[in-house]
């Protein structure tokens, strides 16, 4: 009989200058089997010190914190080699505001709401480690809607994209994942992942939250 094969637990700390929140998102983490509390920082340069230590998977970062907010923390995470395997998820208290283009474009994977079910922030976590982006319909709507028409600007790459690419990655911005992007076509979910995925590697994107950025920037329109 093969022995079972073990599953690392996904390595999660928290940054938010709140101890009320930083105390129930621990809550929340310890009481889940598969992910594990790898600390917590009350700022923005207090978490990359804890990033630098504990290299944890992911990272529940607030956006609004004094000092180093959480783009700027973003940027530093961006521009650390070091730090490329951690995922940040964007806590946030506001669905869709300034902040949350400018995160996306400084390298968020995704974005939850500080009063979202646990059901949803352990989700997101999850998600996020899987190396995918956690952007929600009506968040992307949003974004697109505040930003997509303003300051259309030409994406290096966006010009080698097939007809096809160009579609998905218009499809990616709409926040629907690949399984809703081939009910939606009738393809399969395959033809899906290989036509973003090419569009990814010719976009230099990092994951499908970048693709949104890119996808507002260049003005592609939402199918």
């Amino acid at each position: 009989m093969n022995a079972p094969v073990s599953t690392a637990p996904i390595r999660v700390a928290l940054a938010d200058d709140q101890a009320v929140v930083r105390m129930g998102l621990r809550a929340l983490i310890e009481r889940e089997p598969d992910l594990e509390f790898a600390g917590e920082a009350a700022d923005g340069a207090g978490a990359l010190r804890l990033l630098g230590e504990a290299r944890p998977d992911v990272l529940l970062l607030d956006v609004r914190m004094p000092g180093m907010d959480g783009i700027e923390t973003l940027r530093a995470i961006a521009a650390d080699p070091g730090l490329a395997a951690t995922r940040v998820v964007v806590v946030t208290t506001f669905e869709v505001d300034n902040y949350v283009f400018a995160a996306l474009q400084a390298g968020a994977s995704g974005f939850v709401l500080k009063d979202s079910a646990p059901e949803e922030l352990t989700r997101a976590i999850r998600v996020v480690a899987s190396g995918e982006a956690l952007l929600s319909p009506s968040v992307t709507r949003k974004v697109i809607g505040l930003f997509g028409r303003h300051d259309a600007a030409p994406v290096e790459g966006i010009d080698t994209l097939t007809p096809r690419e160009r579609e998905m990655v218009a499809w990616v911005a709409t926040g629907r994942s690949n399984d809703e992007i081939a009910a939606e076509l009738v393809i399969s979910p395959e033809t899906v992942r290989t036509h973003v995925s090419r569009a990814m590697v010719k976009l230099r994107a990092r994951d499908r939250a970048q693709l949104v950025v890119f996808a507002v920037r260049s003005g592609l329109a939402s199918p």
